[in-house]
């Protein structure tokens, strides 16, 4: 079986140090969709680190790490993460394979992004600019270039078509300063790390393992409620983040999925644009990003921060079949002394627990309950028994309102604050 996990909320869960401390127990961890959008923080040995395409299990040593077909690959961001991990002396040559069937974002297309992005004025999505967008238009548009296209024969003309089509869309839209002359020629240079990597047909990859009896663990990027059929449309990401996601990204059949891990924070964030029902654009906004040091990871933007939204994630968890939740980020709260959670939704003159259509057409009102806090360090808790009353209180209510057991507490950034029940 295929284990999952993945991201309950607007993305920067935590995903990262999850997936590490879950590593040890799988033989293969393996990306299934999104780009160097993701940015997934781990913390252990007094270092910090950021991993944007690789998968998070590279730290383990002997773990095998596979980027699926369902990922969109810049070649100059994966070689500036693969010399971080050389400098870090992590050992990934023969441990990183490429799925041949991912397709690559070219130079033109992050200038896409940003000239998309800046033409749309106040009406912005939010984009990280990284050109993920324009990247999975071609692949569904059918004129993308994937991995394995660097090994034909013929791929200069290939990049030099897509290329030329680009610049015919460039047109349409307002001037902006981008250097292609220098972005281009860094970009064929770091295909050479590309070609120093195992490339893979995944798909037979993935089922060839799980025959043989290795254990799997698929790592989502980004967050349920910015999957591009059931997030916030138009402010979502450009790929399916559900677990649905998993079977496409990485060719797998949905009976082979097993457990499916969510993982929310004990609070909420977003980044950039789009509806947030429970977003406190006020100082106890500011106290949370400050005390959670919401600052995103790839762009360094500052987070939008409110408190947690219970029907959000009962949505969540209907659609990716959660069977166990992970939060996150529960020492944030520490010094709160009142907390609160929305559990429902007041909208069309009712009250309700499921998300509208379109959450951007439709005035929300979250409907609180509060709680007390518990005013302590959480950092001597190694058992859920040992977190203070008020903790477990809160957590015991989040639990019976989503009727999915809650088995992983993280307490701090470090690999080894984590509670397991």
């Amino acid at each position: 079986m295929i284990d999952v996990i993945l991201g309950l909320q607007w993305g920067d869960e935590g995903k990262g140090k999850i997936v590490d401390y879950l590593a040890g127990q799988y033989d293969i961890v393996a990306r299934f969709q999104g780009g160097p959008n993701a940015g997934h923080t781990l913390k252990f040995g007094g270092n910090k680190y950021i991993l944007h395409t690789v998968p998070s299990g590279i730290f383990r040593p002997n773990l095998i790490n596979l980027i699926g077909n369902g990922v969109v690959l810049d070649p100059i961001v994966l070689r500036r993460e693969l010399q971080s991990l050389e400098k870090s002396k992590v050992r990934f040559q023969k441990r990183l394979l490429l799925s041949r069937k991912a397709h690559l974002i070219l130079p033109t297309h992050r200038w896409l992004d940003a000239a998309s992005e800046a033409h749309k004025g106040k009406g912005k999505i939010g984009s990280t600019l990284k050109g993920i967008g324009p990247t999975y238009m071609d692949k569904t548009g059918r004129n993308g270039l994937r991995v394995g296209d660097i090994q034909l024969t013929d791929f200069k003309e290939r990049y030099e078509a897509l290329k030329n089509k680009h610049l015919e869309l460039l047109r349409i839209y307002p001037e902006i300063p981008f250097d292609i002359e220098t972005a281009e020629r860094e970009w064929f240079d770091s295909l050479d790390t590309l070609r120093a990597l195992q490339m893979v047909d995944s798909e037979y990859y993935i089922n060839e393992a799980l025959q043989q009896g290795k254990k799997i663990l698929a790592e989502g990027a980004q967050g349920s409620m910015l999957d591009i059929d059931f997030g916030t449309y138009p402010f979502v990401t450009s790929s399916n983040t559900i677990t649905a996601g998993v079977c496409t990204g990485l060719g797998i059949a949905p009976q082979k999925i097993g457990r499916v891990i969510g993982i929310t924070k004990a609070y909420c964030t977003r980044v950039g644009s789009g509806p947030f029902p429970t977003e406190e654009d006020n100082e106890t906004g500011e106290l949370l990003r400050q005390a959670g040091m919401e600052f995103g990871s790839t762009t360094g933007r500052p987070r939008r921060c409110g408190w947690i939204d219970l029907p959000q994630l009962r949505y969540t968890i209907l659609l990716n079949g959660v069977t166990e939740i992970c939060m996150t980020k529960i020492d944030v709260l520490n010094t709160f002394s009142a907390l609160k959670a929305a559990t429902h939704y007041q909208y069309d003159g009712k009250k309700r627990i499921d998300l509208p259509f379109d959450l951007c057409a439709t005035e929300v009102a979250p409907v609180y309950k509060n709680y007390k806090g518990w005013n302590s360090s959480l950092d001597a808790a190694t058992t859920f028994e040992a977190l203070p009353g008020k903790a477990q209180e809160y957590l015991n209510a989040i639990e019976n309102y989503l009727g999915v057991p809650i088995t992983m507490i993280s307490t701090g950034p470090e690999r080894e604050k984590l509670i397991v029940r």
